[in-house]
């Protein structure tokens, strides 16, 4: 499939519709089905527990709560993977091209995103977010992600001096920074589940433990989607939204749908500032990014808990789930190999992936890049952290997919009539989720006349 097929949905009707839950009193909280419960039958089955799924099913039984809505998750708990797996900063909406689907629902999803905290009573930060150039070829590149976030709608952004910065940074130093306040941290995680209590108080069925493997077309009518897991549990469903991250291509396929965008998994690995250290900077702390490279680099960010943290690198992972060196997929690695679009970017990107993977063995070369702008900070001050496994999309000519890309071609018979796909929701599809959950809604009945 090419990504500029028309079966890929770039451009849906942002429209945002207000619908209270209607719950039944004694349902307030539904409780979770195991996998030796009897199958149902569902209007709308949700398949993947991260952000992005649990706010789809979220906004979809707002918006029709007489429906049976269920969401299905393979691991024992919900933001098991990239929602759980990040560094939990709200953005603010400054990197993306203006007119793309990533830089409107961020800047939308950014509102919804702390109108919901402050109604949930969700702890969070607007610590703010500091862009710091440290040379002066860096300086043109800060303008043009001023002018930038400026057509994006950004709130607020405005450039610093290196006098001004460090009266909010004393300890970052630099020629110039943009100063983006409204740019926020909060655990993503947390934010899930809230977003699956709210689904469950209204009504709709959790799985938990149910990875999804097959497809059955059905022979009832109203239900013709037979969705079956690994464990042999199955449910039946008259609709599907997947919302698989770093499976999202494995998924498609099971219903008929083209291979690409292909997932290539990247580890991005963090350092935890020591104890003693982590007030040396009280916001988020970036570099301009280097257009030569895909990613935006190493940064310093503080957690929602007090703990501050120093990356990510951007390293191959061996597998979808691969979050240690050790961990390894053989037919998962094999497929990324054998994927022509990972090797036109392995080569290209060559020696940019083998400073990655020394920063990765070798702590001291990952402190030298935040010491770029902040110099009290040595290999010391550093002790490994947490890592993340970052869903890719790529197509077969090397290109990284930046945008949202979402998949409604009809796949096999009345299998892929009946499912949409969202085969790429990067970062910052945390941030987006609820932008990005009206949007889905809206597909969905205009799609499948729901």
């Amino acid at each position: 499939m090419s990504i500029v097929n028309k079966s890929v949905f770039l451009m849906p009707t942002l429209l945002s519709k207000t619908i209270q839950c209607a719950c039944l009193p004694n349902n307030a909280v539904t409780q979770r089905y195991n996998s030796q419960q009897k199958r149902q039958n569902y209007d709308i089955v949700v398949i993947g527990g991260g952000i992005v799924g649990s706010a789809s099913a979220r906004e979809l039984i707002n918006r029709h709560p007489q429906l049976r809505i269920a969401i299905v998750e393979k691991e024992s708990r919900f933001a098991f993977h990239q929602s759980g797996n990040n560094s939990g900063v709200i953005h603010a909406g400054i990197y993306y091209k203006p007119g793309t689907l990533k830089a409107k629902l961020c800047v939308e999803g950014l509102n919804l995103s702390y109108q919901y905290l402050d109604k949930k009573g969700i702890k969070y930060s607007k610590c703010g977010k500091l862009i710091v150039a440290t040379q002066r070829s860096e300086v043109p590149r800060l303008l043009e992600l001023y002018e930038r976030g400026i057509k994006n709608g950004v709130k607020d952004i405005k450039l610093l001096d290196s006098k001004e910065m460090r009266e909010l940074e004393p300890n970052c130093k630099g020629l110039e920074a943009l100063w983006s306040p409204h740019t926020g941290i909060v655990n993503w995680g947390e934010v899930t589940n809230s977003y699956i209590k709210d689904f469950e108080d209204c009504g709709g069925k959790s799985y938990l433990n149910f990875e999804v493997n097959k497809f059955i077309e059905a022979e009832i009518a109203d239900f013709p989607v037979r969705v079956i897991s690994t464990k042999g549990q199955e449910i039946y469903a008259k609709y599907v939204l997947t919302c698989c991250g770093l499976h999202s291509d494995t998924i498609a396929v099971l219903t008929g749908c083209p291979e690409e965008p292909k997932i290539i998994p990247f580890r991005g690995e963090y350092l935890y500032l020591v104890p003693n250290k982590s007030k040396i900077a009280k916001t988020n702390i970036y570099p301009v990014p280097d257009p030569r490279f895909p990613f935006l680099g190493v940064h310093l960010t503080p957690k929602i808990d007090g703990r501050v943290i120093v990356g990510p690198n951007a390293i191959l992972a061996f597998c979808k789930e691969g979050y240690r060196w050790g961990d390894f997929n053989t037919t998962e690695f094999k497929e990324i190999l054998g994927f022509s679009g990972f090797r036109k970017m392995a080569l290209k990107y060559a020696g940019f992936g083998l400073k990655e993977m020394s920063r990765s063995l070798i702590m001291p070369l990952q402190v030298m890049q935040i010491q770029k702008y902040i110099q009290d900070i040595t290999s010391a001050d550093v002790v490994r952290g947490p890592a993340g496994v970052r869903a890719q999309a790529m197509a077969k000519d090397g290109t990284l997919i930046e945008d949202f890309v979402f998949d409604s071609k009809p796949g096999s018979g009345a299998i892929g009539s009946r499912v949409l796909h969202c085969r790429n929701a990067p970062s910052p599809g945390a941030t987006s989720s609820l932008a990005i959950a009206k949007m889905i809604a809206d597909k969905m009945e205009n799609e499948f006349k729901i």
